[in-house]
């Protein structure tokens, strides 16, 4: 089961409005059901442009490539996380997967590879040949 930035992704992941293929309005609808009362959670950066930053890519299944407003840490930590999960060598925890992707040992995930295992776990990954 995904942490909660984890169940947000797929909450967002999985709308289905013809009207409404904004995964940014998608990933704030998702973050108001799960954090009604927090609005510091509901703001937290990294996952959010972890999400936004695979939507910028056209990796995550029913949302088109575009431009989202991700940062370019937190999509290149996603991006990179997708690019190694697709390599299927071994097999990923967020703590392995996040000491592939950045090298500073001195720094800890912010949820985001928690966005990129739910995704793929729950197939929401374009897998590009």
């Amino acid at each position: 089961m995904a942490n909660r930035y984890g169940e947000g992704a797929l909450m967002a992941a999985r709308q289905r409005s013809s009207a409404d293929t904004n995964p940014v309005a998608r990933w704030e609808s998702a973050m108001s059901t799960l954090y009604p009362t927090s609005p510091t959670a509901r703001k937290k950066g990294s996952p959010r442009e972890a999400f936004l930053g695979l939507c910028e890519e056209g990796l995550v299944k029913g949302i088109p490539a575009g431009h989202y407003a991700a940062s370019a840490d937190n999509k290149a930590y996603a991006v990179r996380a997708v690019a190694l999960l697709t390599e299927g060598t071994q097999r990923w925890s967020t703590s392995t997967l996040w000491r592939a992707v950045e090298n500073d040992p001195e720094r800890m995930h912010n949820g985001q590879m928690d966005i990129v295992l739910a995704l793929w776990k729950n197939d929401l990954i374009v897998r590009k040949p």
